[in-house]
């Protein structure tokens, strides 16, 4: 994976997203940020970017990801595998249901996917350094391109969906104490089964992270 390494930008998504495009980049590439100006949360939300926390994003062509993994369960994938490159540094973060990382009670970032063309695109967000009132960052100090190079290894070693998932269903059990939302509406993940493929039976509807 090739990664590209600026200053500021707007947004890694929406610069990928224009040069992918334009045919000057071709996926597998990542963009990454020290400061985003105009940066790209779920939900159509912004994400306030301030400096020196981490902010990327990255194409990767949808057949080299493991053939057990539901598209629509994508951001729980790679987020999770960045939530372990940085549980291995030491820090004890956790992923909320289903993109959302969390330091104890408290968001630090997130995850959003979606597809275009062959490509899946996903963006990153963590708050690494600082963070806006009501919400928390990082608890340990790490290397930005020393993390990136490990997580980005681990996404070209195709660790299947199931030896993700066996993990992350343990972890969910933290999530039923939050929300989340659905087609515009609040939803408590109290009483949500978890299904092996990512998605969740909430009330006897079935939905998905789709994000």
């Amino acid at each position: 994976m090739e990664i590209l390494w600026f200053d500021e930008l707007s947004s890694t998504q929406t610069y990928l997203k224009e040069k992918l495009k334009e045919g000057k980049l071709s996926s597998p590439i990542a963009i990454v940020a020290s400061r985003q100006t105009q940066g790209i949360g779920s939900r159509g939300n912004s994400w306030i970017g301030l400096e020196g926390n981490l902010f990327f994003s990255f194409a990767i062509a949808r057949d080299t990801l493991p053939m057990d993994l539901a598209l629509e369960s994508s951001s729980i994938y790679f987020s999770y595998i960045l939530k372990e490159c940085l549980e291995e540094a030491g820090s004890k973060l956790w992923l909320k249901w289903p993109n959302d990382f969390y330091m104890s009670e408290m968001k630090i970032g997130g995850t959003i996917t979606f597809l275009r063309e062959n490509d899946l695109i996903c963006g990153i967000g963590l708050n690494i350094v600082e963070s806006p009132e009501g919400f928390n960052f990082l608890d340990i100090n790490i290397n930005k391109q020393e993390i990136l190079n490990k997580f980005f290894k681990k996404i070209e070693n195709k660790t299947s969906w199931k030896q993700i998932f066996s993990k992350y269903k343990i972890e969910f059990e933290r999530s039923k104490s939050y929300h989340t939302h659905y087609e515009n509406s609040r939803i408590s993940l109290e009483n949500a089964v978890l299904n092996t493929d990512g998605s969740l039976e909430v009330n006897g509807e079935r939905i998905y992270s789709l994000r």
